[in-house]
Protein backbone atom coordinates (compact mmCIF):
# COMPACT_ATOMS: atom_id res chain seq x y z
CA UNK A 1 0.00 0.00 0.00
CA UNK A 2 1.14 3.71 -0.50
CA UNK A 3 2.35 5.19 2.18
CA UNK A 4 0.03 8.17 3.49
CA UNK A 5 1.22 11.82 4.60
CA UNK A 6 0.82 12.15 8.78
CA UNK A 7 -1.57 15.26 9.41
CA UNK A 8 1.21 17.19 9.71
CA UNK A 9 2.54 16.76 6.18
CA UNK A 10 1.54 19.43 3.81
CA UNK A 11 0.41 17.33 1.56
CA UNK A 12 -3.07 16.61 3.35
CA UNK A 13 -4.18 19.64 1.64
CA UNK A 14 -5.46 19.11 -1.62
CA UNK A 15 -3.99 20.63 -4.92
CA UNK A 16 -5.04 24.14 -5.98
CA UNK A 17 -8.15 23.56 -8.40
CA UNK A 18 -7.68 24.75 -11.77
CA UNK A 19 -10.22 24.96 -14.92
CA UNK A 20 -8.67 21.45 -16.15
CA UNK A 21 -9.43 20.19 -12.98
CA UNK A 22 -13.51 20.89 -13.63
CA UNK A 23 -16.00 18.62 -15.44
CA UNK A 24 -17.51 21.07 -18.18
CA UNK A 25 -20.61 20.02 -19.71
CA UNK A 26 -22.60 21.77 -22.20
CA UNK A 27 -26.21 21.95 -21.22
CA UNK A 28 -28.79 24.73 -21.75
CA UNK A 29 -29.38 25.24 -18.20
CA UNK A 30 -26.58 25.80 -17.21
CA UNK A 31 -26.43 30.02 -17.37
CA UNK A 32 -26.04 32.73 -15.35
CA UNK A 33 -29.88 33.16 -15.38
CA UNK A 34 -29.77 29.77 -13.47
CA UNK A 35 -28.86 30.03 -9.98
CA UNK A 36 -27.41 26.86 -7.94
CA UNK A 37 -27.59 27.15 -4.24
CA UNK A 38 -24.76 25.57 -1.98
CA UNK A 39 -24.15 25.33 1.27
CA UNK A 40 -20.48 24.77 3.05
CA UNK A 41 -19.44 26.84 0.24
CA UNK A 42 -16.42 28.22 2.51
CA UNK A 43 -14.20 25.21 2.39
CA UNK A 44 -13.95 21.83 1.58
CA UNK A 45 -16.37 19.42 -1.28
CA UNK A 46 -18.88 22.74 -0.98
CA UNK A 47 -16.29 25.11 -1.85
CA UNK A 48 -15.13 22.60 -5.01
CA UNK A 49 -18.71 22.03 -6.04
CA UNK A 50 -19.02 26.03 -6.28
CA UNK A 51 -16.38 26.78 -8.40
CA UNK A 52 -17.35 23.87 -10.60
CA UNK A 53 -21.04 24.96 -10.77
CA UNK A 54 -19.20 28.66 -11.25
CA UNK A 55 -16.88 27.08 -14.04
CA UNK A 56 -20.05 25.23 -15.73
CA UNK A 57 -21.83 28.98 -16.30
CA UNK A 58 -24.03 28.84 -13.53
CA UNK A 59 -24.70 31.66 -11.08
CA UNK A 60 -24.28 30.01 -7.77
CA UNK A 61 -25.13 31.24 -3.92
CA UNK A 62 -22.99 29.99 -1.96
CA UNK A 63 -24.06 29.86 1.85
CA UNK A 64 -21.79 29.06 5.02
CA UNK A 65 -21.36 30.60 8.58
CA UNK A 66 -17.86 31.36 7.40
CA UNK A 67 -17.94 34.97 5.90
CA UNK A 68 -13.90 35.06 5.35
CA UNK A 69 -14.26 31.24 3.67
CA UNK A 70 -17.29 32.12 1.30
CA UNK A 71 -14.58 35.47 0.00
CA UNK A 72 -11.94 33.11 -0.29
CA UNK A 73 -14.50 31.10 -2.77
CA UNK A 74 -15.50 33.97 -4.43
CA UNK A 75 -11.70 35.00 -4.99
CA UNK A 76 -10.79 31.93 -6.11
CA UNK A 77 -14.05 31.40 -9.38
CA UNK A 78 -13.24 34.77 -10.02
CA UNK A 79 -9.40 34.05 -10.66
CA UNK A 80 -10.48 31.38 -13.14
CA UNK A 81 -12.58 33.63 -15.18
CA UNK A 82 -15.36 31.70 -14.82
CA UNK A 83 -18.20 31.86 -17.16
CA UNK A 84 -20.39 32.13 -14.04
CA UNK A 85 -20.43 33.61 -10.74
CA UNK A 86 -20.36 33.33 -7.26
CA UNK A 87 -22.88 35.31 -4.53
CA UNK A 88 -21.24 34.94 -0.80
CA UNK A 89 -24.50 34.85 1.46
CA UNK A 90 -23.51 33.99 5.23
CA UNK A 91 -25.96 31.50 6.92
CA UNK A 92 -26.13 30.25 9.84
CA UNK A 93 -27.73 26.82 8.99
CA UNK A 94 -29.23 26.51 12.65
CA UNK A 95 -31.40 29.11 11.92
CA UNK A 96 -34.62 28.88 10.01
CA UNK A 97 -35.15 32.58 9.76
CA UNK A 98 -31.42 32.63 8.19
CA UNK A 99 -32.26 29.74 5.88
CA UNK A 100 -35.52 30.99 4.87
CA UNK A 101 -34.00 34.71 4.15
CA UNK A 102 -31.22 32.77 2.12
CA UNK A 103 -33.23 31.33 -0.29
CA UNK A 104 -35.19 34.51 -0.73
CA UNK A 105 -32.07 36.06 -1.45
CA UNK A 106 -30.88 33.30 -3.86
CA UNK A 107 -34.35 33.45 -5.59
CA UNK A 108 -33.40 37.62 -6.56
CA UNK A 109 -29.79 36.27 -8.51
CA UNK A 110 -32.46 34.25 -11.44
CA UNK A 111 -34.45 31.10 -11.36
CA UNK A 112 -33.19 28.04 -8.83
CA UNK A 113 -33.05 25.31 -10.33
CA UNK A 114 -30.32 23.52 -7.88
CA UNK A 115 -29.60 23.06 -4.58
CA UNK A 116 -26.50 21.32 -3.23
CA UNK A 117 -26.87 20.37 0.45
CA UNK A 118 -22.93 20.03 1.09
CA UNK A 119 -22.20 21.16 4.47
CA UNK A 120 -21.32 18.52 6.90
CA UNK A 121 -19.54 18.33 10.39
CA UNK A 122 -17.83 15.53 12.86
CA UNK A 123 -17.75 14.75 16.13
CA UNK A 124 -16.04 10.86 17.50
CA UNK A 125 -17.00 9.54 20.65
CA UNK A 126 -18.69 6.47 21.22
CA UNK A 127 -22.95 6.57 21.73
CA UNK A 128 -22.18 6.97 25.71
CA UNK A 129 -20.01 9.31 25.73
CA UNK A 130 -21.51 11.28 22.79
CA UNK A 131 -22.30 15.03 23.91
CA UNK A 132 -26.13 15.78 23.71
CA UNK A 133 -25.84 19.19 22.44
CA UNK A 134 -23.10 18.03 19.53
CA UNK A 135 -25.89 15.86 18.55
CA UNK A 136 -28.07 18.64 17.82
CA UNK A 137 -26.10 20.48 15.97
CA UNK A 138 -24.64 17.89 14.03
CA UNK A 139 -28.34 17.13 13.31
CA UNK A 140 -29.24 20.75 12.94
CA UNK A 141 -27.05 21.14 10.24
CA UNK A 142 -26.63 17.96 8.21
CA UNK A 143 -30.58 16.62 8.09
CA UNK A 144 -33.19 19.69 9.60
CA UNK A 145 -30.99 22.37 7.46
CA UNK A 146 -31.19 20.10 4.02
CA UNK A 147 -35.10 19.30 4.72
CA UNK A 148 -35.67 23.32 5.03
CA UNK A 149 -34.06 24.80 2.41
CA UNK A 150 -35.63 21.46 0.10
CA UNK A 151 -38.97 23.02 1.87
CA UNK A 152 -37.88 26.57 0.52
CA UNK A 153 -36.27 25.81 -2.88
CA UNK A 154 -38.73 23.68 -4.44
CA UNK A 155 -41.67 25.96 -4.83
CA UNK A 156 -38.73 28.04 -6.88
CA UNK A 157 -37.76 25.18 -9.15
CA UNK A 158 -41.48 24.58 -9.54
CA UNK A 159 -42.10 27.63 -10.78
CA UNK A 160 -39.76 27.75 -13.64
CA UNK A 161 -40.77 27.50 -17.11
CA UNK A 162 -40.45 23.71 -17.36
CA UNK A 163 -39.79 22.60 -13.49
CA UNK A 164 -36.59 21.16 -13.89
CA UNK A 165 -34.17 20.92 -11.46
CA UNK A 166 -32.61 18.83 -9.02
CA UNK A 167 -31.61 18.63 -5.22
CA UNK A 168 -28.66 16.85 -4.19
CA UNK A 169 -27.83 15.68 -0.87
CA UNK A 170 -23.99 15.15 -0.11
CA UNK A 171 -24.16 11.35 1.79
CA UNK A 172 -21.49 8.78 2.34
CA UNK A 173 -20.04 5.10 2.65
CA UNK A 174 -21.20 6.15 6.03
CA UNK A 175 -24.79 6.44 4.53
CA UNK A 176 -24.38 3.07 3.38
CA UNK A 177 -23.03 0.94 6.30
CA UNK A 178 -22.06 2.18 10.17
CA UNK A 179 -18.46 2.06 11.55
CA UNK A 180 -17.57 3.12 15.65
CA UNK A 181 -17.82 6.40 17.01
CA UNK A 182 -19.54 8.24 13.97
CA UNK A 183 -22.92 7.93 15.14
CA UNK A 184 -24.91 10.91 14.67
CA UNK A 185 -22.70 11.40 11.59
CA UNK A 186 -24.06 7.99 10.45
CA UNK A 187 -28.08 8.99 11.36
CA UNK A 188 -27.51 11.97 9.64
CA UNK A 189 -26.40 10.21 6.52
CA UNK A 190 -28.50 7.44 6.96
CA UNK A 191 -31.67 10.59 7.31
CA UNK A 192 -30.32 12.41 4.17
CA UNK A 193 -31.11 8.89 2.20
CA UNK A 194 -34.37 9.57 3.16
CA UNK A 195 -35.01 13.12 2.39
CA UNK A 196 -33.48 11.82 -0.96
CA UNK A 197 -36.13 9.52 -2.11
CA UNK A 198 -39.12 11.50 -0.34
CA UNK A 199 -37.61 14.54 -2.70
CA UNK A 200 -37.58 12.24 -5.84
CA UNK A 201 -41.33 10.97 -4.85
CA UNK A 202 -42.25 14.14 -4.47
CA UNK A 203 -40.58 15.77 -7.73
CA UNK A 204 -43.18 14.99 -10.59
CA UNK A 205 -39.93 13.21 -12.64
CA UNK A 206 -38.35 16.49 -13.42
CA UNK A 207 -37.79 17.88 -9.95
CA UNK A 208 -34.82 15.30 -8.93
CA UNK A 209 -33.49 14.42 -5.59
CA UNK A 210 -29.80 12.27 -5.70
CA UNK A 211 -27.71 12.04 -3.30
CA UNK A 212 -23.34 11.43 -3.51
CA UNK A 213 -21.60 8.97 -1.58
CA UNK A 214 -18.21 9.04 -1.24
CA UNK A 215 -15.34 7.81 0.67
CA UNK A 216 -13.03 9.72 2.44
CA UNK A 217 -11.96 12.88 0.80
CA UNK A 218 -9.17 15.03 1.57
CA UNK A 219 -10.77 17.85 3.07
CA UNK A 220 -10.30 19.83 6.38
CA UNK A 221 -13.34 18.25 7.87
CA UNK A 222 -11.22 14.78 7.34
CA UNK A 223 -7.79 16.27 8.50
CA UNK A 224 -9.29 16.91 12.15
CA UNK A 225 -10.64 13.64 12.13
CA UNK A 226 -7.00 12.15 12.55
CA UNK A 227 -6.23 13.28 15.92
CA UNK A 228 -9.15 12.44 17.29
CA UNK A 229 -9.85 9.28 15.89
CA UNK A 230 -6.32 8.11 16.74
CA UNK A 231 -7.35 9.46 20.64
CA UNK A 232 -10.06 7.67 20.55
CA UNK A 233 -9.00 4.41 19.13
CA UNK A 234 -5.52 4.64 21.07
CA UNK A 235 -3.18 4.42 17.44
CA UNK A 236 -0.90 6.55 15.63
CA UNK A 237 -2.01 9.37 13.17
CA UNK A 238 -0.86 7.24 10.08
CA UNK A 239 -2.64 3.86 11.49
CA UNK A 240 -5.47 5.83 11.31
CA UNK A 241 -4.96 6.87 7.65
CA UNK A 242 -3.71 3.23 6.33
CA UNK A 243 -6.14 1.00 8.76
CA UNK A 244 -9.15 2.97 9.03
CA UNK A 245 -9.79 5.34 6.49
CA UNK A 246 -8.16 3.65 3.27
CA UNK A 247 -7.92 -0.16 4.91
CA UNK A 248 -11.44 -1.58 3.49
CA UNK A 249 -11.11 0.78 0.47
CA UNK A 250 -9.80 -0.96 -2.98
CA UNK A 251 -8.62 2.18 -4.34
CA UNK A 252 -5.76 2.90 -2.10
CA UNK A 253 -6.03 6.90 -2.48
CA UNK A 254 -7.97 9.68 -0.49
CA UNK A 255 -10.28 11.58 -3.39
CA UNK A 256 -10.04 15.02 -3.78
CA UNK A 257 -12.85 17.90 -3.06
CA UNK A 258 -13.16 18.31 -6.89
CA UNK A 259 -13.30 14.81 -7.86
CA UNK A 260 -16.86 15.01 -5.95
CA UNK A 261 -17.95 18.32 -7.25
CA UNK A 262 -17.54 16.81 -10.24
CA UNK A 263 -20.24 14.39 -9.28
CA UNK A 264 -22.13 17.40 -8.34
CA UNK A 265 -21.90 18.61 -11.80
CA UNK A 266 -22.98 15.57 -13.55
CA UNK A 267 -26.12 15.04 -11.00
CA UNK A 268 -27.24 18.48 -12.08
CA UNK A 269 -26.86 18.43 -15.90
CA UNK A 270 -29.36 17.09 -18.55
CA UNK A 271 -27.29 13.92 -19.14
CA UNK A 272 -28.27 12.74 -15.21
CA UNK A 273 -31.96 12.86 -15.97
CA UNK A 274 -32.81 9.70 -15.15
CA UNK A 275 -30.47 9.80 -11.96
CA UNK A 276 -33.79 10.85 -9.52
CA UNK A 277 -33.78 9.46 -5.81
CA UNK A 278 -30.68 6.99 -6.77
CA UNK A 279 -27.15 7.21 -5.29
CA UNK A 280 -24.04 8.09 -7.31
CA UNK A 281 -21.40 5.70 -4.81
CA UNK A 282 -17.82 6.46 -6.18
CA UNK A 283 -16.24 5.13 -2.76
CA UNK A 284 -13.19 3.26 -4.16
CA UNK A 285 -14.69 -0.23 -3.32
CA UNK A 286 -15.75 0.44 0.49
CA UNK A 287 -18.87 -0.94 0.67
CA UNK A 288 -19.68 -3.84 -2.00
CA UNK A 289 -16.23 -5.63 -1.97
CA UNK A 290 -14.77 -7.65 0.98
CA UNK A 291 -11.63 -9.95 0.84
Amino acid sequence: MASQPSQDDDSLSPPPITEDRVLRLEDDRFSSDTVAVVTGAASGIGRATAIALAVNGLTVVGLDVDEDGLDGTVETVESLDADGRMVATQCDLTDSTDIEAAVDAASEEGSIRYLANIAGMQHIASIPEFPTEEYDRMMDVMLRAPFLLSKHVMPHIEATDDGVGAIANMSSVHGQYATRDKATYITAKHGLNGLTRSIAAEGEGTLRGFSVSVGYVLTPLMANQITDTAEERGISEEEVVEDVMLGQARTKELMMPIEVANLFVFGFSSHAKHLNGGDLLFDGGYTHTYE
